[in-house]
C-alpha cells in the first residue's frame, strides 16, 4: 500500500509539471487517469509495459490524465491496436488520444482504423486516419460533408506497435504515424478554435487497444 501511494504521488507530480516541462509517462498503471466506461488494466503487450483499454460495444471509450492541461506543442503514443474478440464485421480496432477536452465527451481526436491500413479496397485504405471533434464533427458528419478532408492513408498494421505524434498549434494540427518525417493527416480548421483542455487515450467501439509510452511537450 505504501509504494502504491508513492507511486500515485510521482505520476501526480510529474503530470503537475507539465506547464514547465515535458511529461513521459510511460503508462504503466492506470493511476494517473479517469476513465468513462471500461476499465484499465496494466498488461504486458508484445514486450513492452503497457494499458489496455477494451471497448464494451456500446460506445466509444475514452481515458482522460487527471492532471494535464495541453494548449499547443506536441502528444506522443505507442499503441497496438485491433478488434476485440466477439466486435462486430465493422470494427477496425479504432483508437488514438484526444485532446483539448472539455469533459469526456467534448473534445478534439485523432485515432487509426488499423485494419483499413493494408485492405484489398482503396477506399478503406483512404480512411485509415480520421479526425473528429466530438459531439458537433463526428465522423459521419465530417466525411458527408467534407469526404477525404478529415481522413487519410497511412500504412496499417493490426496488433502492431504503432507510433503516434500530433502536433498542435492555433487551430491547426498534423497527425505523423511511426516516425515519418511529413504528415499523413493535416487539419487546419480544428472545430474547437484555439482553447486549452484535459488530454487522454480514445477507443472506438469494438476495439481491443495497448497504450505506452505517452509523452507531452507543451509549446511555449
Amino acid at each position: 500500500m505504501r509504494f502504491r501511494l508513492l507511486l500515485v504521488s510521482t505520476i501526480a507530480s510529474s503530470l503537475l509539471a507539465a506547464d514547465s516541462k515535458p511529461v513521459n509517462n510511460p503508462l504503466r498503471s492506470p493511476d494517473g487517469l479517469t476513465r468513462r466506461g471500461t476499465p484499465l488494466d496494466s498488461v504486458k503487450w508484445k514486450g513492452r509495459d503497457a494499458l489496455r483499454f477494451v471497448d464494451d460495444q456500446k460506445s466509444d471509450e475514452v481515458a482522460i490524465f487527471k492532471v494535464l492541461k495541453f494548449h499547443n506543442g506536441t502528444l506522443e503514443v505507442d499503441v497496438a491496436a485491433q478488434p476485440a474478440a466477439g466486435s462486430p464485421e465493422g470494427s477496425r480496432g479504432f483508437a488514438g488520444l484526444l485532446f483539448r477536452a472539455r469533459d469526456e465527451r467534448t473534445y478534439e481526436s485523432f485515432y487509426l482504423r488499423p485494419t483499413n491500413g493494408r485492405a484489398d479496397d482503396q477506399l478503406r485504405r483512404n480512411h485509415a486516419t480520421q479526425y473528429i471533434s466530438e459531439p458537433e464533427f463526428p465522423w459521419q458528419k465530417l466525411r458527408a460533408e467534407n469526404p477525404g478532408v478529415y481522413e487519410s492513408y497511412v500504412d496499417l498494421e493490426p496488433g502492431a506497435w504503432t507510433h503516434l505524434r500530433i502536433v498542435v498549434n492555433g487551430v491547426r494540427a498534423e497527425l505523423y504515424v511511426n516516425g515519418a518525417s511529413q504528415p499523413c493527416l493535416i487539419v487546419k480548421d480544428l472545430k474547437k478554435g484555439d482553447v486549452d483542455g484535459a488530454v487522454g487515450l480514445w477507443i472506438g467501439q469494438g476495439t481491443e487497444a495497448y497504450f505506452s509510452n505517452f509523452k507531452m511537450s507543451q509549446a511555449n
